[in-house]
């Protein structure tokens, strides 16, 4: 049996995150992959040589190329993966440097970024159609019989026990049923919820906090952060959790291990 720990973290920014110290905590920990969400680079050759080629870390990325400074996501990966995927054909997937897929032999991981909707009604509509694009892409790879394991910031609270105050946010973007009817079809095509899965009815457990307002502080937040895996991976879940003691962004990480 081997262990497989794997972590998840919308940076809000790399650069910014690198001098609060995401190295030092790169360096201290001991996941086989971390997954980073609003990179916020378009041209990663532009960073620093310790962001670029950290101790013990191979980095995997891809940017925005609409837009610089703009979305963006990577994997730090100490093993090798078998094949990099970052041009999802003529999709909207293909668009805004939101996705990336590494194929290893034990399953296919999928770092995404997926929209936000709260600007407006074209955002919205955005992040419906890439949510609707996104699950065609993993239905096939299950019809293929592939172990899927799908991370990042989902920008939707699924459930009322995923935000503090979910009344209040039934017309908010992020918690519109329109949204959450969305991760209802994640799950029904397949995907199981780990975070939900290890502590089924958990609360007060958060992965973002608005910082105008300071509700980290009193814990006014939304679980918008997840690790999903396919059905054929459900057995092998050994833990899932959050980090919310880990500052540096107005995200938390949160990980997963498994036992394969």
């Amino acid at each position: 049996m081997s262990i497989v720990k794997l972590l998840s973290w919308n940076v809000n920014g790399i650069r910014a995150l690198e001098k609060k110290g995401f190295v030092e905590f790169l360096a201290g920990c001991d996941y086989d992959m971390v997954c980073l969400q609003e990179t916020k680079v378009s041209d990663h050759a532009v960073l620093s040589e310790r962001l670029r080629l950290p101790d013990g870390y191979t980095a995997y990325w891809h940017g925005s190329t609409l837009k610089k400074g703009y979305s963006g996501v990577a994997v730090y990966s100490k093993k090798e993966p078998l094949s990099v995927k970052t041009n999802f054909g003529d999709s909207i997937l293909s668009e805004e440097g939101r996705m990336i897929e590494l194929e290893y032999s034990e399953f296919i991981l999928l770092n995404i970024y997926f929209p936000n909707g709260g600007s407006g009604e074209a955002r919205l509509a955005y992040k419906l159609e890439f949510y609707k694009h996104f699950l065609a892409h993993v239905g096939k790879l299950l019809k293929k019989g592939k172990k899927v394991v799908f991370c990042g910031d989902v920008n939707t609270a699924h459930k009322e026990i995923d935000l503090a105050r979910p009344k209040e946010n039934e017309r908010t973007s992020g918690f519109m049923p329109i949204e959450r009817e969305w991760l209802d079809k994640f799950e029904a095509a397949g995907f199981v919820d780990t975070f939900r899965l290890v502590h089924p009815g958990e609360t007060g457990r958060y992965s973002w906090w608005d910082l105008k307002t300071r509700s980290r502080d009193r814990n006014v937040g939304w679980r918008i952060d997840y690790f999903y895996v396919s059905e054929n991976l459900k057995s092998k879940v050994a833990d899932a959790f959050i980090l919310p003691e880990v500052y540096g962004s107005d995200h938390a990480p949160v990980g997963l291990t498994l036992e394969l």
